[in-house]
Formats: structure tokens, C-alpha cells, sequence
């Protein structure tokens, strides 16, 4: 019985080759795992898969008559015997020649396939390798804190609507507020709440549109997240309808002002505890607005500094003491 011991990177190849030289299919193969293979840590420490392999003893093969050749050598010429001789004879010759024809046709499909592979692999090497750029993922809140910021520098920057000659107070009135109201109306009318609005330009050329009605606190939001998303898109819409800048405020339920005041009593708060302990304090992420109400109420304080830190959203006032 033909044995052949065939080794390969994985057991699926080493039992593919072994069907290929043996000239057999899957169902005809008999084999034994002498080594299983490891592809090891990135290369290293690998070991080949190993079977030794052969051809499985079909039953016809078993049950082949043993012909006895002396009594033909010795000049007994036993028809019988002559007959069953060639029939077997044949029919190994023409096992053999189908087992030759398997392996050929075997052996042109691996190399057929082996073929193809290095094909497409030099394709690939040959092809232009090209880099995908990267974009860094954005969060929403930290483009809307950058887009306040610059809204800041613009607001020191210009001046009150009031003193720009190319706008005219009637035109901010006719224009600006309608499509303000307009836009805010449009919104809170898809949030399924009816709001009154009040619009009043004040002395300073800026926009302040009050919001009256029931279940304010779901326009306010956690810590004004929501106003301030409303306040910024309505400046948006506000800048397009003219040239100069106008400056749209958005408050309810006095909201703002009570904001102030409470983060001046936490400036001040924060002020006594730095004095008592010596050591800096770090307070929670703001937003670049109120994060300015702590700078100016501790501005004027004794042996008191503040400054920001972080990246946006999560930017925070540093109160510290002043050694000397």
C-alpha cells in the first residue's frame, strides 16, 4: 500500500496535496495527523501541518481472487483461470488510467490556480497604493463652541448695529426680526409647543427675542444647552437677511440673568475656598459664555487668578491664589 507523508503551512493544504499526488478524492483518502501546525505570533515560532497519507483499500481490491501462476509457468493452461486473469487485468489498467487522468486534471487545476494567484498578486503590487485620508471625527458641541468663540472676537471687534451706517434700524426691524420669529416659530412649532414670542432691539443694536409659555424648562435644557443651540442657529438666520452683524439673544423665564447670578456666587464661592485652602480649584466645563462670567466676577478679587484649560467641550476655568 502506497504511503506518502506530505507537510504544508495548514492541515486543509497538507490533505489537498495529498490528494493530488496520490491522484485520489477526499472520500478515498486515509490519512494520519502527525503534526497539526501553528501559525505562531506573527510568523514566529511556526510549525508545519504533517499527515502521512494513502489511498484507502477499496473492497473490490480486498476481494481480488490470488491467482496462482505456477500451474500456467508449469504449462497448465486452465481457461478458467487465463479468463479471470485478463478481466482483472483490465480493470486495474483501466483504474490505473483513470487514477492517471484524475491527477493530471488535478494537477492542471492547482496550477491553474496557482496561476491566477500570482497574477492578481502582481496586479496589486503594481497598482498605485492609496492612502486614505483620515478625518478626524468632530463633535458637534465642539464646532459649536469654536463658531461661539469667533462670534466672541467678531462681537469685540464690531460695532453695535446702531453705528453701522449700511444698516438702518427700520430695515433690522422689517427684515431681521420677521425671519427670526419666522425660523423660532417654524422650530417650536415641530417641538409641539405653542410659544409667545417678543422681539425688542436694545440700546446696544442687539436682538432679544423673550419666549413665553408652558414647559419652558424643555427650551432651556440641562445647564442652557438647549437655549443656546436655539440662540446660536437664530443668529445664523439673523446674519444672512444683511451685511452688518447683528446679535440675536434668546431668553425665557429670565433665565439668563439667573444663570449669571448663580455662577457669580460660585465665583465667589470658589474665590473663599481657594483663600482657606491654599490650592487651586478646577471647575466643571463651560461654555465659552459663562466661562466669561467667571473671569469678569473674580476679576477684581485679592490674590486671585483665573484661566481656561482643556479642549473644547471640555474646556474649564482654574481659579488659583496668588503667592507672593
Amino acid at each position: 500500500m502506497e504511503e506518502i507523508t506530505v507537510s504544508a503551512k495548514t492541515l486543509d493544504d497538507a490533505i489537498t496535496e495529498a490528494l493530488v499526488q496520490l491522484g485520489v478524492t477526499s472520500d478515498q483518502l486515509d490519512y494520519d495527523v502527525i503534526e497539526k501546525g501553528s501559525a505562531g505570533f506573527f510568523g514566529i515560532g511556526m510549525k508545519q501541518a504533517v499527515i502521512k497519507a494513502r489511498r484507502k483499500v477499496t473492497k473490490q481490491e480486498v476481494e481480488e481472487p490470488v491467482i496462482d501462476f505456477s500451474d500456467a509457468v508449469k504449462g497448465v493452461k486452465d481457461s478458467s483461470i487465463e479468463n479471470s486473469y485478463k478481466e482483472n487485468r483490465h480493470v486495474k489498467d483501466n483504474r490505473v488510467n483513470r487514477e492517471n487522468k484524475d491527477t493530471r486534471e488535478n494537477r492542471k487545476k492547482k496550477d491553474k490556480y496557482n496561476k491566477d494567484r500570482n497574477r492578481n498578486r502582481q496586479r496589486k503590487e503594481a497598482r498605485p497604493e492609496v492612502k486614505q485620508e483620515v478625518k478626524p471625527e468632530v463633535s458637534p458641541v465642539s464646532v459649536k463652541e469654536e463658531i461661539e468663540e469667533k462670534v466672541e472676537r467678531i462681537e469685540k471687534t464690531t460695532k453695535p448695529i446702531s453705528e453701522h451706517k449700511e444698516v438702518e434700524l427700520a430695515k433690522v426691524e422689517d427684515v431681521t426680526i420677521k425671519a427670526c420669529e419666522e425660523f423660532l416659530n417654524n422650530v417650536l412649532k415641530a417641538m409641539g409647543m405653542d410659544v409667545t414670542l417678543t422681539s425688542v432691539i436694545d440700546e446696544e443694536g442687539a436682538l432679544n427675542i423673550e419666549m413665553n409659555g408652558e414647559n419652558m424648562g424643555i427650551l432651556i435644557g440641562k445647564r442652557g444647552q438647549t437655549l443656546d443651540s436655539l440662540q446660536y442657529l437664530t443668529n445664523r438666520v439673523a446674519n444672512k437677511m444683511q451685511s452688518g452683524y447683528v446679535r440675536v439673544k434668546l431668553d425665557t423665564e429670565d433665565y439668563r440673568r439667573r444663570r449669571k447670578e448663580t455662577l457669580e456666587n460660585l465665583a465667589k464661592n470658589i474665590a473663599h475656598k481657594v483663600r482657606k485652602t491654599r490650592r487651586a480649584v478646577s471647575l466643571e466645563p463651560m461654555n465659552p459664555y459663562e466661562r466669561r462670567i467667571i473671569h469678569s466676577a473674580l476679576q477684581g478679587e485679592k490674590n486671585i487668578t483665573t484661566h481656561s484649560e482643556g479642549e473644547e467641550p471640555y474646556r474649564r476655568v482654574v481659579v488659583t491664589l496668588v503667592r507672593r
